[in-house]
């Protein structure tokens, strides 16, 4: 393999990877099965392409074309070298809005596409759920069709030439009129024209095998559409001229709501006479909550266009009395539609975890039938699965008769495995007794191929084969894909992990204490991989600056893959490649609620960290950020925090210090507060409300860095009728009140002074041994906090996030663990539930900012909006992440990355906000993300509402919260 890397790095421009990273960051596809391949070339163009194929060719070495790597049938797989069009072929190269066409290189994201047709009005017809990070090559590789087919049909449909090299790195273009056809083709299909004319089942998602009935002379013997859905087998993409349709001017969604499933599947096929856009349809057994749709246990998603917005709702109106629902609701707004469609959008990640968290797995994700054959068969599906005594939840394009559903085999023992196979086939029966097709979307690869005789026969499977001899004589190209394929029980990926537990410091409660079964959780669909955070979600912020795969939560779940593997990552937890792809990881904890299976790469990182330095030396940033607790609290009590802000002042000492501690050059030292929040709390005097008691955490970022927020909080739960305490500070034998000042004389001989903490900066550098010890003396101290009723109030929503998942999470054999986690309330969640008469002052004026990303991933900002809807602060928050992420932007080697994801969205809506816009910042990072990287000072909702009590600036703080202000460090 030395040798074949060595010719490769000649002959080609693009890059070439055969070490460890790049070849374990493509074993997998969005399938069940896993190949390790030789290396991976990114190409630069068609010439790279064919310098590719001319060297593996001479070294007998199979290619693999892949793109977005969201296969679900093991095609986007291989042991040879992999072809990644994703990093350098993945232009548009043009778009001709007169003649409707656009010119495509085979990595290009189909949204990228549509975002470009869409100001003249048109759109690329076909559009998977995974149209996010899906490839155009990818497509038509597959096939794909989407929610859209009933309108404009699959990806063939939209083809109209191709450019392609061949094996034998011959260049073809192919069209109709047996445009670009290589030799013996036409021969091939001349002398098999009976055969093809009546071989194929008529149906409109018929994707199984090759389409070699698009070379029959009535039908224009198509060269371009008969090579979709080879799956890579026949020749590499480099270029595609497709067809663009005309986008409706508006849209409307009828959602129907059927008694079951059944019902739904029945009146699906009915519905087509109306034109509609699209008919998906998806059961309860999918749906996590039912509020936003109407009555019933099954839906069909109906949407109709027009050229206004009231044609597209009496169109959709139409459909409504035209069908036989239990319940129905037409919704036209933009936003309610897209929050309708995301719950179809994440089935296919959703569908992988069964209600009760059992895994589900692909493998037979897109049969297809006869739309008016869908109710029976999906009767005998269902039937079949209970007779193997196995469960999904099927889901689709109930318009078209295909079904998408998850399995939940069992792929870890052999007789489950077996239990898959017999499983397979006697589905395959069933779905070619109903006239239908294996697969409907994705493409054969190797889930399927195999079972291609029992659709076609063994003279058509025969006639594939020679259509590939063709093609690819060598069999060069994508070996083991339909035809002559691997068996479809072979190479599963879940064969090489290890069967015993691996021991680990955290719970990982919904996987039942298995990290193995959590990392197993990443599925390929590849969500983290959108290269624009859209709506408040945040995941994956890291690969959206670099784009590059490791740095996507998929590329960092596949590193873990091969670390448990052992066969490809070798060093176990000691890896360099996966701390170096985990490096850039910022802990948002974003993919937890926007994966669609809530991978938590936030807390596989502390895992992985934990174990890679044990018993090592860590780098000083743990040292000096991961115990940022200790070092503020030595601070606090030899009353230093003037002298330590006077020294970081001067440069050259601030410089050595910023080395020594592993801090980036590029970051000021944010300054610590003259006064605690906790001493300004013991000199304030006994105050309060009659209401609820709180507990208010003092966390150590309001303690040391922030405390106005501490104090603003104060003064507004107060204000709303509140009794506030802080934790107790004494561990006694005896009862303390637990509001941080009482003491007992008795009990002071035998007390420990502490602090409680969320252990949050230990557990995001991996520190949890520290972590745990941390927070057991937390749960010593709040102990008579949990006899009460009180809820606990935290401000800083890192912190609070923390208390809620990590604290259960990590303390799991601990119960007060969880007594805790559930007591731990945000600030505008505790003035709802504990003083929900109140009326916060009216402030009216606009807001901008950003939701913190771990209130998005773990706490919910419901609660939020409320409040501040109620104040009058008018205006959405952003999503994404401000980058500084606690530790991270501070780190050595991160500023840059740091800086990006800030410019992605924080950063421009605030340079582009009126002049008397309130700039909402919770979190501390984010205040400090603002100050140091747009002199803009952003405050904590607590902070605003506060000045809004007093109708005047709240202590300390500039009227309108813009301009420099000394930076959320001035306290």
């Amino acid at each position: 393999m030395s040798d074949l890397e060595a010719e490769l790095r000649e002959a080609v421009r693009g890059d070439v990877g055969f070490d460890a990273t790049s070849r374990a960051l493509v074993t997998m596809d969005a399938s069940n099965y896993r190949r390790v391949p030789v290396g991976v070339v990114a190409p630069r163009d068609a010439e790279d392409v064919a310098a590719v194929l001319e060297v593996c060719r001479a070294h007998g070495v199979p290619v693999v074309p892949r793109g977005g790597g969201t296969s679900i049938a093991g095609q986007a797989t291989g042991t040879g070298v992999v072809l990644d069009f994703t990093r350098y072929m993945n232009r548009l190269v043009a778009l001709d809005a007169g003649a409707r066409t656009a010119v495509v290189q085979p990595g290009l994201v189909l949204d990228r596409l549509q975002e470009a047709a869409a100001p003249h009005g048109l759109r690329f017809g076909p559009d998977p759920s995974t149209h996010s990070r899906c490839t155009l090559g990818g497509m038509i590789g597959n096939n794909s069709c989407g929610s859209h087919s009933v309108a404009w049909g699959t990806t063939a449909d939209s083809v109209r030439e191709l450019d392609v090299v061949t094996a034998r790195g011959e260049r073809l273009r192919l069209g109709r009129g047996w445009a670009g056809a290589p030799d013996g083709l036409r021969a091939l299909v001349e002398g098999e024209l009976a055969r093809l004319r009546t071989g194929f089942p008529e149906l409109p998602r018929r994707i199984s095998g090759y389409a070699l009935d698009a070379l029959l002379p009535e039908k224009g013997a198509d060269v371009a559409r008969s090579f979709c859905g080879s799956e890579g087998t026949l020749g590499v993409l480099t270029e595609a001229v497709v067809d663009l349709v005309e986008a409706p001017r508006a849209r409307a969604l009828a959602v129907l709501g059927y008694a079951d499933e059944g019902a739904a599947a029945e009146a699906a096929a009915g519905l087509l006479r109306y034109g509609p856009l699209t008919v998906e349809g998806m059961a309860a057994d999918l749906v996590r909550s039912a509020a936003d749709l109407p009555r019933g246990g099954a839906w069909l998603f109906v949407e109709t266009g027009g050229d206004s917005a009231g044609e597209a709702r009496a169109r959709a109106e139409t459909v409504v009395r035209a069908a036989d629902v239990v319940d129905a609701r037409v919704v036209t707004d933009a936003a309610g539609q897209r929050a309708l469609w995301r719950v179809r959008e994440d089935a296919s990640g959703t569908a992988t975890r069964m209600p009760d968290g059992t895994e589900a797995w692909p493998g037979w994700e897109d049969c297809a039938v006869p739309p008016a054959r869908l109710g029976a068969y999906l009767r005998d599906f269902r039937a079949l699965l209970t007779a193997h005594g196995l469960r999904g939840t099927p889901y689709g394009h109930f318009g078209d008769g295909c079904i998408h559903v998850r399995i939940d085999f069992d792929l870890l023992t052999e007789a489950g495995v077996g239990r898959f196979r017999r499983f397979s086939e006697e589905l395959a029966d069933l779905v070619v007794a109903h006239g239908g097709s294996l697969s409907g979307e994705h493409g054969d690869g190797q889930a399927r191929a195999e079972l291609l005789p029992r659709m076609y026969g063994a003279e058509m499977v025969s006639l594939f084969e020679r259509a590939k001899g063709v093609w690819d004589p060598d069999d060069l190209l994508n070996p083991g894909m339909l035809v002559r394929p691997a068996p479809l029980d072979s190479g599963l990926r879940f064969a090489v992990l290890p069967r015993e537990p691996v021991d680990v410091a955290f719970g990982y409660p919904g996987d039942g204490g298995d990290f193995t079964a959590a990392v197993r959780r990443c599925v390929g669909v590849a969500k983290c991989r959108t290269t624009t955070a859209s709506g408040p979600a945040v995941m994956c912020p890291s690969y959206r600056v670099t784009g590059e795969e490791r740095h996507s939560t998929r590329g960092r779940a596949r590193l873990l893959h091969e670390m448990l593997a052992g066969e490809v990552v070798t060093d176990g937890w000691r890896s360099q490649e996966v701390r170096e792809a985990l490096d850039l990881c910022l802990s948002c904890k974003g993919c937890r609620s926007d994966c669609p299976v809530e991978v938590d790469m936030a807390t596989y990182k502390a895992e992985f960290l934990h174990h890679h330095y044990a018993g090592r030396r860590r780098p000083a940033a743990h040292y000096s950020m991961g115990r940022l607790p200790v070092w503020l609290r030595w601070v606090s009590r030899t009353r230093t925090a003037p002298l330590v802000n006077a020294l970081a002042a001067v440069r050259p000492l601030a410089w050595a210090a910023k080395r020594l501690g592993g801090i980036a050059p590029e970051r000021d030292v944010p300054r610590l507060a003259r006064e605690t929040f906790s001493g300004w709390w013991r000199g304030r005097g006994a105050e309060g409300g009659p209401g609820d008691l709180v507990v208010l955490w003092p966390d150590t970022f309001t303690e040391h860095l922030s405390p106005s927020v501490g104090r603003a909080a104060v003064r507004v739960l107060e204000a709303a009728g509140l009794r506030v305490a802080l934790p107790p500070t004494l561990r006694m034998r005896g009862r303390p009140v637990g509001d941080g000042r009482s003491r007992s004389a008795a009990a002071l001989l035998t007390a420990r002074r502490g602090r409680v903490c969320c252990g949050l900066t230990y557990v995001s550098t991996g520190q949890l041994d520290h972590a745990r010890a941390v927070l057991r003396r937390t749960l010593d101290l709040m102990e008579p906090v949990l006899e009460t009723e009180a809820p606990v109030v935290v401000l800083e929503p890192s912190c609070a996030a923390a208390l809620r998942s990590d604290l259960p999470e990590l303390l799991h054999d601990d119960p007060r663990a969880a007594r805790l986690a559930a007591r731990v309330l945000t600030f505008a969640e505790t003035l709802e539930r504990h003083a929900p008469g109140w009326r916060p002052p009216r402030l009216d004026r606009p807001a901008v900012g950003q939701t913190h990303c771990h209130q998005h991933a773990v706490l919910g900002d419901t609660a939020d909006r409320r409040l501040r809807e109620a104040a009058g602060l008018i205006g959405e928050l952003n999503g994404g992440c401000c980058g500084l992420a606690g530790n991270f932007g501070f780190e050595r080697g991160h500023f840059e990355v740091s800086a990006a994801c800030a410019e992605e969205r924080l950063l421009p809506s605030v340079r582009d906000t009126a002049p008397d816009a309130v700039v909402l910042a919770d979190g501390f990072s984010c205040r400090t993300q603002l100050d140091q990287l747009a002199g803009v000072r952003g405050r904590h909702l607590a902070e605003v509402l506060a000045e809004g009590l007093t109708d005047g600036p709240t202590e300390g703080h500039a009227a309108d919260g813009r301009g420099a202000g000394g930076g959320p460090s001035s306290d």
